[in-house]
């Protein structure tokens, strides 16, 4: 998923109250959303806002295991909550998340066939879709001129790149793109596979300067690094700034991920947070949501809606030949090697 953390933030200060004259009746109607960062359109939801009368409040998160740990801590007052697939079992299995039956919300036809009963949450009972992509890596074109058909450019980068590379700081994605790049199965629990990402990883150590999951494509953009692991959304954000970004899609194949609207086991006012994912399911809303965050959606009929930039844009438009793998819920064993090999890249 996804994203670049702010400050959490009412929605009053992120775009323009519109409650104010509604009164106070109305100011009672309230929904509190907890997104990614720098993933939910301040136009979209003044949108809502203007349309329900409900007031949205937003904080942010910068990652699936700080929404998980926000949540088993029990004290999350939220209404709407954004896992991405592979954390959505996980979020039901711990009790974390309530039924919404997404099939009898006014809107559901919308979604696109193959978004419907999706391996994740069958027949759709928890869940609806948020935005799609994929997570690879972008390099600035204009520092690098070789080749870009290879994960091996963003592991074992040639002297130009090295020093000035940017990876995430969430061992769930770089230990899943490292073993795609091995060409070993997501969720491995084999530790002589670990052992060969683990090698991987801190023979790349060397030439990151940065590891961290904020503020990405504004790092790539202002040229502070000329490489950096991203989500394909945050690729074209980079871009539309710095036009000699190129988003890679490596031979080897990329991680594919779908984020997901969910409405938490203790959330308060569940009424507007239906009446919100309802909303979202209308192409014209869930566009407006695309062209802020430049990622695809699950809504049929939205195209029409989306900026041409966006639509023929080749970070959303992965070639057909591309290998896409969408990261399935891990075993215990799998997650112990994974922090494992995680924690002795920072010893």
């Amino acid at each position: 998923m996804k994203k670049t953390l702010t400050a959490a933030l009412p929605l009053s200060f992120l775009t323009l109250s519109l409650m104010a004259a509604a009164g106070p009746a109305a100011a009672a109607e309230e929904l509190f959303i907890y997104n990614w960062s720098d993933y939910t359109a301040p136009e979209v939801l003044a949108k809502f806002e203007k349309e329900t009368g409900i007031k949205v409040t937003l904080d942010v998160y910068d990652s699936n295991e700080t929404l998980l740990a926000k949540m088993k801590a029990g004290n999350a007052a939220y209404d709407i909550v954004v896992p991405s697939h592979n954390f959505v079992p996980i979020m039901i299995k711990d009790g974390l998340l309530q039924p919404i039956d997404a099939p009898k919300l006014s809107n559901y036809a919308n979604i696109d066939e193959k978004w419907r009963n999706p391996e994740w949450d069958p027949g759709n009972r928890y869940t609806v879709p948020w935005m799609w992509g994929t997570t690879s890596f972008a390099v600035d074109t204009a520092v690098y001129k070789g080749p870009t058909d290879s994960a091996s450019l963003l592991f074992t980068p040639p002297p130009e790149l090295r020093g000035n590379i940017g990876m995430f700081k969430t061992p769930e994605e770089v230990v899943a793109v490292a073993s795609i790049a091995l060409g070993l199965p997501q969720c491995d629990d084999n530790p002589k596979d670990l052992k060969k990402v683990e090698e991987l990883l801190a023979g790349q150590k060397p030439a990151v300067k940065i590891y961290s999951s904020e503020g990405i494509h504004e790092r790539l953009a202002a040229g502070e690094v000329a490489m950096h692991m991203i989500w394909n959304g945050a690729a074209k954000r980079a871009r539309d700034v710095r036009p000699t970004i190129t988003y890679v899609y490596p031979k080897e194949g990329v991680l594919a991920f779908m984020d997901n609207l969910t409405v938490p086991k203790t959330a308060k006012n569940v009424k507007n947070a239906l009446t919100f994912i309802d909303f979202m399911l209308k192409p014209e809303n869930i566009a407006i949501q695309s062209n802020f965050a430049r990622y695809s959606n699950g809504i049929k009929g939205s195209q029409a809606f989306l900026s041409p930039d966006l639509r023929d844009a080749p970070e959303i438009n992965p070639p057909a030949t591309v290998k896409t793998v969408f990261q399935p819920v891990c075993s215990d064993q799998a997650v112990k090697l994974r922090d494992r090999v995680w924690t002795r890249l920072f010893q």
